[in-house]
C-alpha cells in the first residue's frame, strides 16, 4: 500500500555508498593473475562501468595482505602531461627517498620531483639525445620501483596516457626481470589510431603472465542488488529494477547517479513493503549521467556550485589551497562549501587534501555547464594560482591561459611546454599544444606564424591536421592590420600548408603573391622558391621548376639549424622529382640520425621522399634502405603519422618487386583508415590495391580503387595509366586516349620523365591501337629526349618497352621481339618481374605474328607458369585460355613451315579479324572471340589499313567486303576513325 507524502512511511533513508556488486568472478581473476609474478592485467570496459572500482576494491583486500601498490591516473585532457600518471603514483606511494640508497641515476628525477631535490642524487649530466635522455629517466623510475617494497603498478584510464606513459610501460614490462605487476585499466573504444598502447594490447611481452579483463554491465538482478545497497539493503520492486536497468543499460555509474537524482527528487516511495519510483511510467529517467549530473548540481546553492565549477576547471586532483583561488570565494564561504560537496557525495578525496569528482563524465558535464565569462574568469584564477608554484606545470598554464583567453601568457607557456615535449623526445604532444593554441586562439601575425612553423604536421595523428591551421592564418590575414612584410609571412604560411595538405595550386598562388615581400635573404624565401620548385599540380616545364631552385638563395649563416637540414632536405627532394642527377649527391648529405627530435622529423620525412623517388628512378636497393632509415628514425620519436607514409610507399615498392605476400592486407589496413591515414597514403594505398586487384582479376574493383588514387596529385598519373591500360583491354581505345590526353602533358610533354615509367607505355599503346603512330612515335622520341642517358634503369626500361610496342603497331614483329625482349631483361634486372613477364607475353605474341609459333607458344607457356606463381591469376588464365585455343585450331605441321610472305595481302589471322570488324565487333570484342589481346587486335587492324590503303575501320570494312575476302557488310563497324 503507498502511504501519504510526509509519514514515516515514505520518509526516505540516506543513501549510501554502493555496495560492490557482480564482479566476484572478475575480483577472483585479478587475484589470480596477481599472484603469478611478473603479470600484465589489461582491464578494459566503458566509461562508468566499474573498473576503478574494482581495481580499488581489489587492492584495499592486497593491502589487508600487506601487498603494496602504486596507483596513478590519466586525466582527459586535450594536451596530456608527460609521464603525469607516473609521477603521481610515484609520489603518492614515497614518503621519504633517502632511504632508498639510490644510484646516480635519481639525479635524473630531479625535475620531475623538486620537492625531493635535497634527498636525491646530483643531477647526472645533460645529454644532447633526447632518446637517450628518456631512456635515463626511465630507468630511473624503475630503479625506484625496484627499490620500493611494491607489488603493483596501477595505471587508470591509460587511453588518455601521453606517448611518453606508454613508452616507459613499454620500457618496464620488457625489463628482465619485470620489477612489479602491472595493471591498467582502459577503454579500448577510445584508444586513439597509433597510440602505442595498441602495441602493448596486441604484442605483450611472451613472458609475463597476461590476463585480459573486459567488465560487463550489470544484469538485472546485480542492478536491483546494486540499488538496494543504497537504500539500506531495502527490497526493489522487479519493475523498478527492469525500469531502471532498461534506462541505464545496467552501467553502475550511471545507475548509481540516477538513484542519486530520484533521491533528490523524493521520487522514490515505499510500495509492498520495497522501494520503487513514483509515477514510473511518467517521469523518464535522465538516459545519461550528464542529465543526472546537471540536476543534482542544479540543486545546490551558488556557493556550492561554484566549488563544482572550480574543480571541473582543474580538471584533475586539486588541493585546497588551489581550489579556494580558482574558485575566487572568500575563506570562509569556501571553506563550508567545500565540507557540503564532500560530504554529499559529489567529489570524492582521492589523497589526503586532493579532490576530484568521483567520475570524469561527472566532471564534464559540471565543466560543459559553466557561463562561458564565469569559465574564463576560473582559467585565469587557475593559471595565476598554478604560476605562484615552486615548479610550475606549464603544460596546465598553457591550457589554463588558452581558456582563459590571455594570448601573451597562453604563448609563452604552450612554446615552454611544447620545448620540454621535444627534449624529452615526444613531438607528438608538444605537435599537438601547438596545434590547440593556433586553432582555438586569434594570435597575432608573429607568434602565429613561428607557432606554425615549429608545428610538425606529422607527429598529428588524425586524417586533416591542416584545415583549422589554415583558417586560423587567413583569419589573421583578414582581421588584423599587418604590415606588408608581416602580411607576407602568413601568406607564405598559409600557401606552405595548403601544399603541404595536397592543395597545390591554391598553395602556389599565395607563395607567389607572397614571394615578392619576404626578405631576400630569408629562410621564408628561400623555402618559397623550393616549394615553387616541385613539379606538382598542373603542367608546367621542368625548366620552370629548375629556374625556381636556381634562384633560391644560399643559405644565410645567421639561418637556425634546423632551417638549414630542412632546405637542404627539400632541394634535394625537388631536384630528384625533377630528374636532376644532382639531387643523389645532395641527398648524400641527409643525415642518418640525429638527436633533437625536430630535426629527427625533418630527416625522417627526408629518406622517405627520397625512397619514394628512387622508386621511381628504378633504384630499388636505394629506396628500401632509405624508407628503413625512415622508419627507424619514426619509430624512435614516435612521428605515428610518418609510418603511414613510410607504409604505402613500402606497399607500392613491393609490388614493383614481386613481394606480394601479405600486400592486400597491408593496403587494406590504409586504405580503411579514413580518420587516422591521410588521403596522400590512403591513395598510394588504394593504387596498389588496384594494381593487384586488376592482376587477380577483379577489374570493378580495381577500377574503384585506381579512380579513388586519382584523387591525389602524386599518384593521378600512375593511376590514370593503369586505368588506361584496363581500357585497352577491353578495346576502349577512345576513354584509354581521353584518360591519357591531360596527363601527357605533365609527364612527358613537360619534360618529367620520372612520371612517365608507368605513363608513357600506356599512353602510347592508346595512341598505336587509334592508329596515331606518328603521334605514338613522337611521344616515345620526347620520352628518350628528356632521359637522356641518365643512370634511370625503370625510365630506360620503360622507354625500351615504348619502341617495342611502336614497332609492333607498325606491323615490324622482328623488332618488336627484339625490343620487347630487351625491355623484359631490364624489369628483370631491377626487378620487376611482373612488368617482365608482361613484356614476355607480347613478345611471344610477336613470335608468333612472325610466323615463329613454336618458340612463341613455348614462351606463352613459361610465362602463364611464372605469372601463376607470382600471383597474377587474371593474366597467367588469360593466356591459358589462349593456349588451348591454339592446341585445338592450326596443326603444328602448319606451323613447322615458317612464316609465310604475304606481302600487301592480307595474313589469315588478318582476315579472320576483317571478318569480325565487318560483323560490327569491337576491338575486345574481337580479342574475346579469338582469345587475344585487345591490343594485338589493333595492331593487326592497323596492318590491315596499311596494307589495303585505307584510313578508317569502315573504309576498311567496306574494302574486304568488294574485294571478296569476306562475306557482305552486316551493319557498319563501331569506334570508325
Amino acid at each position: 500500500m503507498v502511504g501519504r507524502a510526509g509519514t514515516d512511511a515514505d520518509r526516505l533513508p540516506a543513501l549510501s555508498a554502493p555496495r560492490f556488486v557482480g564482479r566476484d568472478g572478475e575480483l577472483d581473476a585479478l587475484g589470480t593473475a596477481l599472484g603469478q609474478t611478473p603479470a600484465v592485467v589489461l582491464l578494459d570496459g566503458e566509461a562508468g562501468i566499474g573498473k576503478t572500482r574494482l581495481l580499488r576494491e581489489f587492492l584495499a583486500s592486497q593491502a589487508e595482505r600487506g601487498r603494496r601498490a602504486l596507483v596513478g591516473a590519466c586525466p582527459e585532457l586535450r594536451v596530456p602531461y608527460t609521464l603525469g600518471a607516473v609521477v603521481d603514483a610515484v609520489r603518492d606511494g614515497v614518503d621519504n627517498v633517502v632511504g632508498l640508497r639510490l644510484s646516480g641515476l635519481g639525479g635524473a628525477l630531479r625535475p620531475l620531483f623538486p620537492e625531493w631535490a635535497d634527498d636525491l642524487p646530483p643531477a647526472p649530466e645533460p645529454l644532447e639525445d633526447a632518446t637517450a635522455a628518456r631512456h635515463r629517466l626511465f630507468r630511473a623510475f624503475a630503479e625506484v620501483l625496484g627499490r620500493l617494497d611494491v607489488a603493483v603498478l596501477a595505471l587508470e584510464d591509460v587511453h588518455w596516457a601521453d606517448e611518453a606513459t606508454l613508452e616507459f610501460l613499454l620500457f618496464l614490462v620488457s625489463r628482465r626481470p619485470q620489477p612489479v605487476s602491472v595493471v591498467l585499466t582502459y577503454r579500448r573504444d577510445e584508444v586513439p589510431p597509433g597510440s602505442l598502447l595498441l602495441r602493448l594490447l596486441s604484442r605483450p611481452p611472451s613472458d609475463a603472465h597476461l590476463v585480459r579483463l573486459t567488465l560487463d554491465p550489470l544484469d538485472v538482478g546485480e542492478t536491483a542488488a546494486f540499488v538496494s545497497s543504497m537504500l539500506a539493503g531495502g527490497h526493489v520492486s522487479t519493475e523498478f529494477a527492469d525500469f531502471l536497468h532498461a534506462r541505464t543499460e545496467g552501467v553502475p555509474l550511471a545507475v548509481e547517479e540516477s538513484v542519486r537524482l530520484m533521491h533528490d527528487r523524493a521520487d522514490l516511495i515505499r510500495q509492498d513493503g520495497g522501494w520503487a519510483r513514483r509515477r514510473l511510467d511518467r517521469i523518464d529517467v535522465p538516459p545519461t549521467i550528464r542529465d543526472a549530473m546537471l540536476e543534482r548540481v542544479g540543486r545546490v546553492g551558488p556557493d556550492t556550485r561554484t566549488v563544482l565549477y572550480a574543480v571541473s576547471v582543474v580538471s584533475g586532483p586539486a588541493d585546497y589551497t588551489t581550489l579556494r583561488a580558482v574558485s575566487g570565494l572568500p575563506e570562509e564561504r569556501f571553506a563550508a562549501q567545500a565540507a557540503e560537496v564532500l560530504g554529499g557525495g559529489l567529489l570524492r578525496e582521492g589523497r589526503p587534501g586532493q579532490w576530484s569528482f568521483r567520475h570524469s563524465l561527472a566532471c564534464h558535464a559540471v565543466y560543459d555547464a559553466i557561463p562561458a565569462e564565469e569559465r574564463r574568469a576560473m582559467h585565469l584564477r587557475a593559471g595565476r594560482a598554478l604560476e605562484r608554484w615552486p615548479q610550475p606545470p606549464v603544460a596546465q598554464l598553457a591550457r589554463h591561459f588558452r581558456l582563459a583567453g590571455d594570448v601573451e601568457a597562453a604563448c609563452r607557456y604552450t612554446e615552454q611546454a611544447a620545448d620540454l615535449c621535444v627534449q624529452s623526445g615526444d613531438v607528438a604532444t608538444s605537435a599537438l599544444l601547438m596545434h590547440s593554441l593556433v586553432t582555438s586562439m586569434s594570435l597575432p601575425a608573429e607568434p602565429l606564424v613561428r607557432l606554425v612553423t615549429k608545428i610538425q604536421f606529422q607527429a598529428l595523428s588524425g586524417s586533416d591536421p591542416y584545415s583549422e591551421i589554415i583558417e586560423s592564418l587567413r583569419s589573421a590575414l583578414g582581421g588584423q592590420v599587418l604590415t606588408p612584410g608581416q602580411q607576407a609571412s602568413v601568406r607564405f604560411q598559409v600557401g606552405r600548408v595548403l601544399m603541404v595538405a595536397g592543395e597545390i595550386e591554391a598553395g602556389r598562388g599565395e607563395i607567389l603573391t607572397a614571394l615578392p615581400h619576404l626578405p631576400p635573404d630569408s629562410s621564408e624565401a628561400a623555402r618559397a622558391r623550393i616549394l615553387l620548385a616541385l613539379p606538382l599540380g598542373n603542367a608546367r616545364p621542368v625548366a620552370e621548376h629548375l629556374r625556381w631552385l636556381q634562384e633560391a638563395p644560399p643559405p644565410a649563416r645567421s639561418m637556425a639549424s634546423l632551417d638549414l637540414l630542412r632546405m637542404s632536405v627539400e632541394r634535394a627532394f625537388a631536384l630528384l622529382m625533377l630528374g636532376e642527377e644532382a639531387g643523389w649527391e645532395a641527398a648524400r648529405h641527409i643525415p642518418d640520425d640525429v638527436s633533437d627530435p625536430r630535426e629527427a622529423s625533418v630527416v625522417a620525412i627526408g629518406h622517405t621522399n627520397v625512397g619514394e623517388e628512387a622508386t621511381r628512378w628504378g633504384r630499388y636497393d636505394e629506396a628500401r634502405a632509405r624508407l628503413a632509415r625512415g622508419q627507424a628514425l619514426a619509430e624512435r620519436h614516435q612521428l605515428l603519422d610518418y609510418l603511414d607514409s613510410i607504409a604505402s610507399s613500402r606497399a607500392h615498392l613491393d609490388w614493383f618487386t614481386g613481394a606480394w605476400s601479405g600486400l592486400a592486407e597491408r593496403t587494406a589496413r590504409l586504405i580503411d583508415d579514413d580518420s587516422g591515414v591521410r588521403l596522400k597514403d590512403r591513395s598510394e594505398a588504394a593504387l596498389v590495391a588496384g594494381l593487384m586487384q586488376a592482376a587477380a582479376g577483379d577489374l570493378d574493383t580495381a577500377r574503384e580503387r585506381l579512380r579513388f588514387a586519382g584523387r591525389d596529385d602524386q599518384q593521378r598519373i600512375e593511376a590514370a595509366a593503369a586505368l588506361a591500360q584496363l581500357c585497352l583491354r577491353d578495346g576502349d581505345v577512345d576513354e584509354a586516349l581521353r584518360l591519357t590526353d591531360q596527363p601527357a602533358e605533365t609527364a612527358v610533354g613537360g619534360g618529367l620523365w620520372s612520371r612517365a615509367v608507368e605513363f608513357a607505355p600506356a599512353r602510347v599503346a592508346a595512341l598505336a591501337a587509334a592508329g596515331r603512330l606518328a603521334r605514338a612515335a613522337d611521344l616515345v622520341d620526347t620520352f628518350e629526349a628528356a632521359l637522356g642517358d641518365r643512370d634511370a634503369p625503370a625510365p630506360q626500361a620503360s622507354l625500351v618497352l615504348c619502341r617495342a610496342i611502336v614497332a609492333e603497331a607498325e606491323g615490324r614483329f622482328a623488332d618488336a621481339v627484339t625490343l620487347f625482349s630487351r625491355a623484359a631483361a631490364a624489369w628483370e634486372a631491377l626487378p620487376r618481374p611482373y612488368d617482365a613477364l608482361l613484356a614476355r607475353e607480347r613478345s611471344a605474341h610477336c613470335l608468333l605474328a612472325d610466323g615463329r609459333d613454336e618458340a612463341g607458344l613455348q614462351l606463352l607457356s613459361d610465362v602463364a607458369r611464372a605469372l601463376s606463381e607470382l600471383g597474377a591469376r587474371n593474366d597467367a588464365d588469360r593466356i591459358s585460355r589462349f593456349l588451348e585455343t591454339r592446341a585445338g585450331g592450326s596443326p603444328a605441321a602448319a606451323r613447322g613451315r615458317g612464316r609465310p610472305g604475304y606481302g600487301n595481302r592480307l595474313s589469315p589471322r588478318e582476315v579472320e579479324v576483317a571478318r569480325l570488324l565487318v560483323e560490327g565487333l569491337t576491338n575486345r570484342q574481337i580479342a574475346d572471340a579469338l582469345t587475344v589481346s585487345a591490343q594485338t587486335v589493333a595492331s593487326q587492324v592497323k596492318s590491315a589499313m596499311r596494307k589495303l590503303d585505307v584510313t578508317s575501320r569502315t573504309a576498311l570494312a567496306i574494302k574486304v567486303v568488294e574485294s571478296g575476302l569476306v562475306g557482305e557488310l552486316r551493319q557498319p563497324p563501331q569506334g570508325d576513325e
